[in-house]
């Protein structure tokens, strides 16, 4: 057992330095628990974190060296997710105009509250899935860093990527939960104020389509 622990060690702070460095994934989370509070939050970091076990299972299987390899499947992929994250962009913007347009319809315009389309449990869970799935990079991700950890002297290669996979995403989810627990009970405080909730649903509209413009621009 101590010889897993000082064998592993490296490994586990390896992932957990991985998962506390700002990135694409952290951005979207701290995005949607600001906007629209620690219930959407949680699930769309559930949803980056499955999106994230898509890659894992795809690496374990060969698949994602489909990605690593052909530059037609890394493009196509790559302006999948790009388009995605635009659409996403443009919705959440379009939503905040046009919730702004109806408060200022009302007296109090503190009393008005910006939902953006209201955006249930599932449909968070599903952006986060799809954000993470067409980022070919998350892909690419896996298969340079897991492998370093995998020792084929001690069998079962495939299940050692899975196991090691789980572990860095359960640590992501675990890290996940408490930044939007923290996002969370900030933006309590400012839940009320229509306006400054109008701008928080346009910074996430922003943050979209900078997510869509920063994976255009990667190379394979």
């Amino acid at each position: 057992m101590l010889d897993l622990l000082v064998q592993y060690t490296p490994f586990l702070i390896a992932a957990a330095l991985l998962n506390v460095s700002p990135g694409p994934d952290m951005a979207y989370i701290i995005g949607q628990t600001a906007v629209h509070g620690r219930k959407i939050g949680f699930f769309s970091s559930f949803g980056v974190v499955s999106g994230a076990f898509v890659h894992v299972f795809a690496a374990a299987l060969g698949l994602s060296a489909i990605l690593a390899t052909s530059a037609l499947a890394f493009s196509i992929v790559k302006w999948v997710g790009v388009a995605y994250l635009v659409w996403l962009g443009i919705g959440a913007l379009r939503s905040s105009f046009a919730k702004s347009s109806s408060a200022s319809d009302i007296d109090d315009i503190a009393s008005a509250r910006v939902t953006a389309h209201n955006v249930t449990a599932f449909q968070a869970w599903r952006q986060g899935a799809m954000i993470d799935v067409l980022n070919p990079k998350v892909a690419i991700f896996f298969m340079a860093f897991l492998p370093q950890f995998v020792h084929p002297e001690q069998g079962h290669g495939a299940l050692q990527f899975l196991i090691l996979g789980t572990t860095v995403n359960l640590i992501g989810l675990v890290v996940e939960g408490a930044i939007v627990l923290l996002v969370g009970a900030a933006a309590l405080r400012i839940k009320g104020n229509g306006a400054i909730g109008a701008w928080l649903q346009r910074s996430l509209g922003a943050m979209f389509i900078a997510l869509g413009v920063r994976l255009a621009i990667t190379e394979q």
